[in-house]
């Protein structure tokens, strides 16, 4: 055999292994920077963490590890809480504890992370120390952006329900079918004035323990586009809300919707915030199906059973439950049956008075009616009438 030969065969075998010898160079390369990339996103995760707690909330995980090699990373949070810490208190106001907490991301595409959520959640307010159990069959969230400035982010919850812990007791205070909430950026939006776009919906939805209309299932879809941001790095809420009052920012129900049975209510307008923290503006609402919800209200019942006075003061500050009362039994004495004549017509009565405050409309083909809801300093009034009072922001 040649000499030729011979360097021909070494040659030949060679290259039978250069390929495996490559292949191997690439995946201890590959094992290389994914080990470090893991300890990277540890990194990232404890810096996040760190810079949460500036704005008083405190993230932590009883246990914490993370997989998925070789084309992912799965970052697993057992014994997941939440603790809400405001300034100068001397409670924590609220916490929150959860089973376990899955984020997951690509390596191929680091800045969409996905995150699952195993049920059950249990929150307490350190103020009241009320404690609510929240469950649900699915639990997911999605962020897009990551890790400089989120572009999107949506948390979905299939099959959620709210309950209040009675001692060892359980008492039903929410649930629906699915409850959504999405946010992005506007795309028009400078980088030192963001825009926030929001996406709010609940599908058959249902609230116990305040009113039997409540307690019916409903659909909700409110869409709001928030203003008046310097930046969007972790702040308390209640500072958050005094810049965007100083900024003259605002919130704008581009259009919201809530359906109950036969009922209708669609509203639009814009909230903006006082120098007091409470919510000033106006929306424009029309409601299908009034004729249905005002019997539902059951004023007519309440005026029977008495008035009770907490009523009293949204609806007419300053008048006592005891003197309507005696109005009533006065009116009865001196006409006998005309107190309770007022009492069955009460319905009626306040059917007219909305009716006289709006104006004819058209909604999805069925009558309706329009009229202004007004907030003035946190006072919520339905023309002339105030019937509620929400608590400052701040």
């Amino acid at each position: 055999m040649s000499d030729m030969t011979i360097a021909t065969g070494r040659r030949s075998r060679w290259g039978l292994f250069i390929a495996p010898i490559i292949l191997l160079i690439l995946a201890v390369a590959w094992s290389g920077f994914w080990f470090y990339a893991a300890s990277q996103a540890e990194v990232t995760a404890d810096a996040w963490r760190a810079q949460e707690a500036k704005s008083g909330r405190i993230y932590d995980c009883a246990k914490r590890s993370i997989a998925g090699f070789p084309f992912r990373f799965e970052l697993q949070c057992s014994g997941a809480s939440v603790a809400l810490v405001a300034q100068n208190a001397s409670k924590t106001p609220f916490t929150a504890k959860l089973d376990n907490i899955l984020v997951v991301a690509q390596v191929y595409d680091p800045k969409l992370v996905i995150a699952e959520f195993s049920a059950p959640a249990t929150l307490t307010d350190g103020v009241t120390q009320n404690s609510f159990v929240v469950n649900w069959s699915k639990g997911r969230s999605s962020v897009v952006g990551l890790p400089a400035v989120p572009q999107r982010a949506s948390i979905v919850f299939d099959d959620p329900s709210i309950n209040r812990l009675d001692g060892s007791v359980q008492v039903p205070l929410a649930r629906a079918k699915q409850v959504e909430l999405h946010a992005r950026l506007a795309d028009e939006a400078p980088a030192d004035h963001p825009v926030i776009e929001t996406v709010f919906q609940i599908a058959q939805g249902s609230i116990q323990g305040v009113h039997p209309l409540l307690a019916e299932p409903f659909e909700a879809d409110v869409r709001t586009k928030i203003t008046g941001l310097s930046d969007l790095t972790p702040k308390p809420w209640p500072q958050r809300f005094r810049e965007i009052q100083a900024a003259g920012g605002h919130i704008e129900i581009v259009q919201s919707r809530i359906q109950q049975g036969e009922m209708i209510a669609v509203a639009a307008g814009t909230l903006g915030l006082s120098v007091n923290g409470r919510l000033d503006g106006e929306l424009q609402m029309t409601v299908t199906g009034l004729e249905r919800v005002i019997p539902a209200l059951g004023i007519e019942k309440m005026l029977e059973e008495g008035v009770p006075q907490s009523t009293l003061d949204r609806v007419a500050p300053g008048v006592k439950s005891q003197d309507l009362n005696n109005l009533f039994g006065a009116l009865d004495r001196a006409v006998p049956g005309l107190g309770k004549v007022i009492k069955q017509n009460a319905n009626a009565g306040v059917a007219a008075g909305i009716n006289s405050i709006g104006t004819e409309s058209t909604l999805e083909g069925r009558k309706a009616r329009s009229f202004p809801l007004k907030f003035a300093d946190g006072a919520v009034m339905l023309g002339p009438i105030k019937v509620g009072q929400i608590p400052p922001l701040y």
